[in-house]
């Protein structure tokens, strides 16, 4: 039996004698996945997404903000024409944010006016009447309604919404309201209902009480009364803030029933001259005013 020193195996290190097998390599995670049955298509989008993971993480570009109906009032009030103001006031009226009932009222008012400068007078009393049930300056409202309720000669439309304007309305503003109403029945010769809405007026009138006087004389006048103090009656009114717009034309007339045709002339030309040079809403307003004082001009003795 031979001994352990004389065994050359004996001495031999842990493992001798084995064949050591060869270290695998390294798999990739790819190779791994494609080996388990990941589809090709699969393993991209992974690794498109590690990719994505590993980029520096870019900023979303900001929102634009929302538009506002303020901004779009704006931009209704300073619009050169009437289509750019219905274009605004548009815009304004269809933002997603809740409008007050403000906003909405003046945005639907710009739209008013554009649709009444345009001649769209159905659509302008539509538009005054939807901004009734707002119930922001119901008066104003009711006044905007008038005028094209006038426009389209509907007398008695436009009457009954200066009636309920006059009745609503704060007392600063009543002696206009009626005013506007006896000025509708003076155009149409209905003389006693003027006079009654003049009278009215006259009592509720402050710095513009003398063109309320002036005009309720002419309605006196027309119907066959009396009035004294005619000329009392335009000189106060030629001195009055009111005597150099609306008031030229109750001067006018006044001057002819007092027998100065070259006074007359004189205000008559210059009442239609600014009307029909200044903005359009007041050229409709007053049409008919422009056509009777051109009527009274024609019957004055030339030179």
């Amino acid at each position: 039996m031979s001994k352990a020193k004389d065994n050359p195996a004996s001495f031999a290190p842990a493992g001798a004698g084995k064949t050591a097998k060869p270290k695998a390599p390294r798999r990739t995670s790819r190779e791994r996945e494609q080996e388990a049955g990941v589809p090709a298509a699969a393993t991209k989008e992974t690794s498109a997404r590690r990719e994505r993971a590993k980029a520096p993480a870019k900023k979303r570009p900001a929102r634009p903000k929302s538009v506002l109906a303020e901004d779009m009032l704006r931009r209704a009030l300073e619009a050169p024409t009437p289509r750019s103001r219905a274009l605004w006031a548009r815009r304004g009226l269809a933002t997603r944010a809740q409008l007050d009932r403000t906003t909405q009222a003046m945005l639907l008012r710009q739209l008013y006016l554009a649709y009444y400068e345009e001649g769209r007078f159905p659509q302008a009393a539509a538009i005054a009447e939807q901004a009734l049930t707002l119930d922001v300056l119901p008066d104003v409202a009711h006044q905007d309604a008038a005028r094209a309720k006038q426009a389209l000669g509907d007398v008695e439309g436009a009457a009954a919404h200066l009636r309920l304007a006059a009745r609503i309305g704060p007392a600063s503003r009543k002696a206009f309201h009626y005013w506007t109403l006896g000025s509708l029945f003076y155009l149409h010769h209905r003389y006693p209902e003027a006079i009654a809405a003049m009278s009215r007026a006259a009592r509720w009138g402050t710095t513009d009480k003398p063109l309320y006087q002036g005009h309720l004389a002419l309605s006196r006048l027309a119907l066959g009364q009396d009035v004294d103090g005619i000329g009392e009656l335009i000189e106060r009114l030629a001195v009055a803030p009111a005597g150099n717009g609306y008031g030229r034309f109750v001067l006018g007339l006044l001057a002819l029933h007092a027998g100065r045709p070259d006074d007359a002339r004189r205000w008559l030309e210059a009442f239609v001259e600014r009307t029909t040079s200044g903005r359009r809403a007041a050229a409709i307003a007053l049409r008919d005013e422009v056509e009777a004082a051109r009527q009274a001009l024609a019957r004055l003795p030339t030179d």
